[in-house]
């Protein structure tokens, strides 16, 4: 296990180096933030010295080898707009679109299999078509439009939940949150069911085609043959089986739902990390974005290792063939 871990982490450090190469250079090949930055009436010198200041009259290559030596020392760089350590700055946002990634999973998950088995279970009931019809239009319909929908109904018809905000925050071993107060879950609800949505038809449909496969496995026949209950045979020889594909799905999109929040964020004003991406594209602010998108990389990289020593809980066969090699 050690070796494996050290293994992985030499590979995400290769992957970091070739993405902080791609990602600075697409950025920094985009747009002059001195446009946005500087007076436009500003004089040649006025250009100059602001270009110095940021370090912009360099060569590209220049640029890239000054951004590489100061994050090995763990800095990004600073914010052009707010004048602070761009990394400092992301790590405000990020518990705000943490507790939204956390939620919104959480509710994909704990909805998503128990339909999903539903359906795997009774694909011919009603209840089972109805799932799989929702799950259909959870994949079909726009995430910005649901976002709007789900504002006019409950915030503004039904005024029963607040249309935009994070609400009141709670410090929690140094971190701000707001799941510890009523009202910041009545803030919560909307973005996070917003976000949830694709990811919970996506479990559904992957939950129930796992089980319809698992019914047909000779194992569910001989467990039904020594005559264990029905509740046996499905939470363990079937939803125990399903569960490795699952859990596969939901890392990936756990890192999906916190690196692409950026629409939910912005329908709600939810004051994460996708809001401050594009707040910080459209002023040009180039060492937040590089240092976001390479924040984003890190934590794929954690969560597919996260992934994979779960699988090893889960399935000893992955554990026998770490052990072969």
């Amino acid at each position: 296990m050690p070796l494996f871990i050290l293994r992985r982490g030499l590979q995400a450090l290769n992957v970091l180096f070739v993405m902080s190469l791609l990602v600075f250079a697409g950025v920094y090949a985009i747009g002059d933030p001195l446009d946005l930055l500087v007076d436009p009436n500003a004089t040649r010198e006025d250009m100059a010295r602001a270009a110095a200041a940021l370090g912009l009259d360099q060569p590209l290559w220049v640029q890239y080898g000054r951004f590489l030596a100061n994050a090995l020392r763990g800095d990004l760089g600073n914010s052009f707009i707010h004048g602070v350590p761009a990394l400092g700055l992301i790590a405000e946002r990020l518990p705000a679109t943490l507790e939204l990634a956390v939620v919104a999973m959480l509710i994909a998950v704990l909805l998503g299999i128990p339909l999903g088995l539903w359906a795997g279970l009774k694909p011919d009931s009603a209840a089972g078509k109805a799932i799989m019809a929702g799950s259909i239009l959870g994949f079909s319909l726009p995430t910005f439009w649901v976002g709007l929908m789900l504002i006019m109904v409950f915030a503004v018809q039904l005024g029963w939940l607040p249309a935009s905000g994070r609400g009141p925050t709670t410090g929690l071993l140094g971190v701000q949150t707001s799941l510890l107060s009523a009202e910041g879950w009545r803030h919560l609800l909307l973005p996070a069911a917003n976000l949830a949505l694709f990811k919970l038809s996506l479990i559904i449909r992957l939950t129930r085609s796992g089980t319809r496969e698992a019914l047909l496995q000779d194992y569910v026949k001989f467990a039904r043959a020594k005559g264990l209950s029905n509740t046996r045979v499905v939470g363990v020889h079937v939803l125990k089986n399903i569960l490795i594909p699952i859990v596969t799905v939901v890392g990936l999109e756990f890192g999906s739902l916190i690196a692409f929040s950026v629409v939910t964020e912005s329908i709600f004003a939810w004051p994460g990390m996708g809001k401050l991406l594009l707040d910080s594209i459209t002023q040009l602010d180039r060492p937040v974005v590089v240092a976001y998108l390479l924040l984003i990389v890190t934590l794929y990289i954690a969560i597919n290792l996260a992934v994979d020593l779960l699988y090893a809980a889960l399935d000893p066969r992955v554990r026998l063939a770490g052990a072969r090699q």
